[in-house]
């Protein structure tokens, strides 16, 4: 048994993960340093205009994804590995197009946002300002296609090293900006949305340069972009994020304000063990997109469930944690919110489990159509079943839909699953 444990440790894929995981644990440690920097120097107005506007960036930097992190993932793995030229052709490609559609949005922003501002989002904050948070959009989206391109290669330490690198420089700048009186929202901004990015360009560059010089000689070709695979995942994954947002909006809807405070705080502990879920996936990603016969892709699922206990394992701690170290935690005066934690740590658990047989569907056998038939199904059972049960459960209705909408979208992927499986060659 001990033997097994350590050969599992030993495992590449375990040596992976944990740097990934290590790694995603560190960056939400420098957020929580941060936005303790940020309370103690922000007026809460100030801190406010600085979330929406910087929040605006991160979503929108998402959205401008367009789909291409399953295209990488589907494509690099298997071109790195054979070291095969076409690789520097289809990032180019990839990363022109996305920049080129990128900049049409931006551009198209910049020239709204005022208007936007003053109807929707109602910061006050000068044009300059507004014109800048738009600017650090492209960053965002060069920084994620970059950190992508890594994953996929396989080089997660390095994807990890570098943005806590730059995390360290922004904590150093906000920390010389709060002793000196100097934080603004216009300073912060340009921490987070300027200056951090740019760190994390320049450690590209240096520590890869051999690899990006051939990408000056590569071409851009428009058949490197697969634009039925990619968009039919980006219309999967923005089904399932807007999904994941409903009943946190409908609590707001349905004008029930202290407990939307509890259910956000709940969300936050919830969201946090689900990074682990997303930094084991980041790891098999690569691995399910080079399988090619069914007997690899059974070794794979098998070792993929059981990386996935440990996150499924870390909901059952989480639910069997006792009151008094939640208190710590929430304090008193959110209490209210132990429960709810509780609960939603039963349907988010299933996600460990779904999330397996998506790599599958999305790398391996290339068939985003599933992923996008299972997350309308997600997204009308969560919206349809929250503003159902708000109305006579209140905050605990959601966590009901949530468990429904898992079940009916993994039975769609499982579906998906055999159907292809099947098919592939032993």
């Amino acid at each position: 048994m001990i033997a097994r444990l350590i050969r599992f440790i030993k495992d590449p894929t375990s040596t992976n993960i944990i740097i990934n995981t290590s790694g995603n644990y560190l960056n939400v440690a420098f957020t929580a340093f941060f936005a303790l920097i940020l309370f103690r120097s922000m007026t809460p107005i100030e801190y406010g205009v600085f979330s929406v506007l910087i929040g605006i960036s991160y979503i929108t930097s998402n959205i401008l994804e367009f789909g291409t992190t399953a295209t990488i993932y589907s494509t690099v793995p298997v071109l790195f590995h054979e070291d095969d030229s076409r690789l520097y052709t289809f990032i180019k490609s990839t990363f022109f197009y996305q920049t080129f559609l990128s900049i049409v949005v931006i551009v198209s922003l910049i020239v709204s946002f005022p208007i936007l501002d003053k109807m929707f989002f109602k910061t006050g904050a000068p044009q300059w300002i507004l014109t800048m948070t738009a600017c650090t959009i492209i960053l965002f989206v060069w920084q994620n296609f970059l950190t992508n391109v890594l994953f996929a290669s396989k080089r997660f330490f390095r994807a990890n090293l570098y943005h806590n690198t730059s995390n360290l420089i922004k904590a150093i700048i906000l920390i010389v900006l709060s002793v000196t009186n100097n934080i603004s929202i216009a300073t912060v901004i340009m921490t987070y949305g300027l200056i951090g990015p740019s760190v994390f360009f320049l450690l590209v560059l240096y520590k890869n340069y051999e690899r990006i010089e051939p990408m000056k000689h590569a071409s851009v070709k428009r058949d490197e972009i697969k634009l039925n695979y990619t968009l039919t995942y980006f219309a999967a994954s923005q089904f399932y994020n807007v999904g994941l947002r409903m009943d946190l909006f409908l609590l707001s809807f349905f004008g029930l304000r202290e407990q939307v405070g509890f259910y956000a705080s709940a969300q936050k502990i919830i969201l946090s063990i689900i990074a682990t879920v997303v930094s084991i996936s980041q790891v098999l990603s690569p691995q399910f997109a080079a399988a090619k016969t069914r007997s690899e892709i059974n070794k794979l699922m098998k070792k993929g469930f059981t990386y996935m206990l440990i996150p499924i394992g870390i909901f059952i701690a989480l639910i069997l944690t006792p009151t008094a170290v939640f208190n710590l935690v929430f304090t008193e005066n959110f209490n209210q919110a132990i429960g709810i934690t509780k609960i939603l740590a039963v349907p988010f658990s299933l996600s460990a489990v779904g999330t397996v047989i998506t790599l599958y569907l999305l790398y391996t056998v290339k068939k985003p159509v599933y992923i996008l038939i299972s997350n309308i199904f997600f997204f009308i059972i969560l919206s349809g079943g929250s503003y159902l049960l708000i109305p006579q459960y209140g905050m605990y209705g959601p966590p009901f839909a949530i468990a429904g909408a898992y079940i009916v979208a993994i039975g769609v992927q499982v579906a998906g699953f055999f159907k292809e499986h099947k098919n592939m060659i032993q």
